[in-house]
C-alpha cells in the first residue's frame, strides 16, 4: 500500500488544475490562505494545531504509480495533466501561525505561495488537517482553563477514528493536556502514556479484592484501581486495604459513573478516615470542559476525557476555508481578489499578522494586506505589532524544526504564553465575542489604505 499523501484530495482540486493548464493559468503566481471567518460555536480563541502534521505530510504528497494509475483508469484528468502530476513537487512557500498560538477571525493560519497549480492541490490536505486539529487543541485548551491546574490525559481513542485517535492526542497534548491513552500516539510523538483498567478487568476475577490485589501485584501500588464496578464504598475499602496488604498506599482511585461530585466529596472522605491521605482521586465519565468546571469545588485531583474530547466538545471543526487571495495579473504584476459572496465574502491579498498587546495582555489581532512578506512586516515593526507567522516551506525546502516531534514542547509552552496574555474575558467558557477584536489594514501598491 501506497504511503502517499497526495489523494487525500478532492476531485476538484486536480480538475481545476487541469481545466487550468488548457487555459493557461495553471502558471499563474497565486496567494492561497486558511482563514477562519468566525469562531465556531461562540467560542472566544481558536488554537492552531496540525502545522507539524500538514508538514510531514507534504513529504508524502507525491503521485507514485500507483496514483497515477488510479487517475488514468478513472478518467479523472486528461494526460497532460498526468504527466505533471508525475513530477510534482511542491516549489513554493508557506507560512503559518506557529503552532500552539492562538487565532482569531480572519486569522492568516496558513499561506501558500506559489503557482496556482501547485498551492491549489495543496486544499484539502491542509483543510482536513487544521480544521480537526485545531478544533480539538481548542477544546483541550478550554479544559485545561477549566481544570485550574490539575492534570487532563485523552482517553478518547475509542470514540473516534484510529488515525484521528493519534491526531487528537497530539493536539490535545499542544493545548495543555499531560499524556493520552493511546500507544501509537505515544510512539509516534512521544506523548507520555497512562492506563491501568477496565471494569471487564475486575469482573472477569472472582471478587474486586482479586482484582485489585492482581493488578497491583503487576504495576505496583502506585497503579490507579477502578472503583465502580460494583459499590463504590466497598471498592474503596478494597482498594485501600490491596495496597496496605502490598506494603503501601493506592496511588489513585478512578471514578467513572454516578454524580461524580458528590461521589468526589463521599470518596475523599472515605479515603481518609481510612488514612489514606495521599490518595488521589480520577475521574471520568463523558467530561467536558463545563463538566470539569463544575468539578472545581470537588477533591477530585486529574480527569481523563475521551468523547468531548475527539468530538472538539460540540465543535468537530474549526471551519478553517482555503481561499485564493492573490494572484498574478495578465501584466504580470499581482493583483488582489476576493470572494464577494453573501455571507462568505473573504479579503484580498496576502496577509502579515501581528499581534498588539499592553501592560502584558494582547489587545488587538492587526491583519496587513501586503505585496510581500517583507513589506508587511515592516508595517507590524512600525506598529509594535508581534510577528506572528513563520516561515514554514522556502522555495519547497521545509524547515525542519516545525515537524517531527521535537515542535510538541515549544508548541505547548508558546500555547501557554499566548493564552496567559490574553484578557480576562478570553478565558471565560460562555459564548461570547472573540477575546480581542481583529484590524484588518490594506497597504497594497495602489490602494487607499496605503496614505
Amino acid at each position: 500500500m501506497s504511503v502517499s499523501t497526495a489523494l487525500l484530495t478532492d476531485m476538484y482540486e486536480l480538475t481545476m488544475v487541469d481545466a487550468a493548464m488548457q487555459s493557461g493559468k495553471a502558471q499563474r503566481r497565486a496567494v492561497f490562505e486558511i482563514f477562519a471567518r468566525r469562531l465556531p460555536g461562540g467560542r472566544r480563541y481558536g488554537v492552531v494545531a496540525g502545522t507539524g502534521r500538514l508538514l510531514d505530510a507534504l513529504k508524502n504528497f507525491r503521485f507514485g504509480e500507483e496514483e497515477i494509475e488510479y487517475l488514468r483508469a478513472n478518467k479523472i484528468v486528461s494526460d497532460s495533466a498526468l504527466e505533471w502530476l508525475r513530477t510534482f513537487r511542491f516549489s513554493g512557500d508557506i507560512w503559518g501561525y506557529a503552532e500552539g498560538e492562538m487565532y482569531f477571525p480572519g486569522s492568516p493560519i496558513l499561506t501558500a505561495v506559489g503557482t496556482f497549480a501547485e498551492c491549489c492541490v495543496l486544499e484539502t490536505l491542509a483543510l482536513s488537517i487544521f480544521n480537526y486539529d485545531s478544533a480539538v487543541a481548542t477544546a483541550a485548551s478550554r479544559m485545561t482553563i477549566a481544570a485550574h491546574g490539575r492534570p487532563c490525559v485523552d482517553f478518547g481513542a475509542r470514540r473516534t477514528h484510529e488515525r484521528s485517535a493519534v491526531s487528537a492526542a497530539r493536539a490535545a497534548y499542544i493545548a495543555g493536556f499531560v499524556g493520552t491513552s493511546d500507544l501509537e500516539a505515544g510512539r509516534q510523538y512521544g506523548i507520555p502514556v497512562s492506563g491501568t483498567s477496565a471494569h471487564s478487568f475486575t469482573l472477569v476475577h472472582d471478587s474486586e479484592r482479586e482484582a485489585f490485589d492482581t493488578q497491583i501485584a503487576a504495576m505496583g501500588t502506585g497503579t490507579t484501581l477502578l472503583v465502580d464496578t460494583y459499590n463504590i464504598a466497598q471498592g474503596v475499602e478494597n482498594a485501600v486495604a490491596a495496597g496496605r496488604a502490598a506494603g503501601g498506599e493506592i496511588g489513585a482511585v478512578r471514578i467513572d459513573s454516578g454524580d461524580l461530585i458528590a461521589t468526589a466529596f463521599k470518596v475523599r472522605e472515605q479515603l481518609d478516615r481510612l488514612g489514606a491521605t495521599s490518595t488521589k482521586i480520577t475521574v471520568t465519565s463523558d467530561l467536558d470542559e463545563y463538566a470539569i468546571a463544575a468539578l472545581n469545588s470537588a477533591p477530585v485531583d486529574g480527569y481523563g476525557v475521551g468523547t468531548r474530547l475527539v468530538t472538539g466538545s460540540g465543535v468537530p471543526t474549526a471551519q478553517m476555508v482555503y481561499k485564493l487571495v492573490q494572484r498574478e495579473g495578465a501584466d504580470g504584476r499581482p493583483e488582489e481578489v476576493a470572494k464577494a459572496s453573501e455571507n462568505k465574502a473573504s479579503v484580498g491579498g496576502l496577509k502579515v499578522a501581528g499581534r498588539l498587546e499592553s501592560g502584558g495582555h494582547a489587545t488587538e489581532e492587526l491583519v496587513v494586506s501586503a505585496s510581500s512578506f517583507a513589506e508587511g512586516l515592516a508595517y507590524l515593526e512600525k506598529q509594535g505589532a508581534r510577528p506572528l507567522q513563520v516561515h514554514l516551506v522556502n522555495a519547497g525546502s521545509i524547515d525542519e524544526r516545525y515537524c517531527g516531534t521535537e515542535v510538541l514542547s515549544a508548541a505547548r509552552l508558546r500555547h501557554d504564553t499566548s493564552r496567559d496574555a490574553l484578557p480576562y474575558d478570553g478565558w471565560r467558557l460562555s459564548a461570547g465575542e472573540p477575546a480581542i477584536p481583529t484590524r484588518m489594514v490594506d497597504i497594497f501598491p495602489g490602494d487607499d489604505a496605503a496614505a
